[in-house]
């Protein structure tokens, strides 16, 4: 009976720290160039039901998958949340977090336009354009 409750006391300090650092790990990470231009967009919105942005997939393109952004009011089950230094929350759809486990999430602006760009390092291939890849 001791020797079970010290196995199990034991067991606890080395779980403890692991779990803790498991629940800190974002599913992906949103740049400052990406999280200032969210904040605009935000900042524009007039409902105030919007909570942040929803990012997930859906299934088309020439190359399988492509991302999907909107404006979200909730949080549904086993969507995971990453938020920003700057307060903004992204939602990451339940259905996409496994595809995009440590996507980069950027915002670029250059003489052809502006666009959200996802850094993805799961994907195996993506199409010329770059709207679409597969994993």
């Amino acid at each position: 009976d001791a020797l079970a409750q010290n196995f199990w006391a034991a067991k606890k300090k080395h779980v403890a720290p692991m779990a803790a650092a498991a629940a800190t790990k974002r599913i992906m990470s949103v740049t400052k160039n990406a999280a200032s231009r969210l904040g605009d967009l935000m900042a524009r919105r007039k409902d105030a039901s919007t909570i942040g942005v929803r990012i997930g997939l859906r299934q088309r393109g020439c190359n399988g998958m492509s991302y999907t952004m909107d404006y979200t009011d909730k949080v549904n089950k086993f969507d995971e949340v990453v938020e920003t230094d700057q307060g903004i929350k992204v939602v990451v759809d339940s259905k996409a977090v496994m595809f995009l486990i440590g996507t980069e999430m950027d915002f670029v602006s250059n003489e052809v336009g502006n666009e959200f760009v996802f850094n993805n390092p799961n994907k195996k291939s993506e199409c010329g354009c770059g709207q679409s890849f597969n994993v």
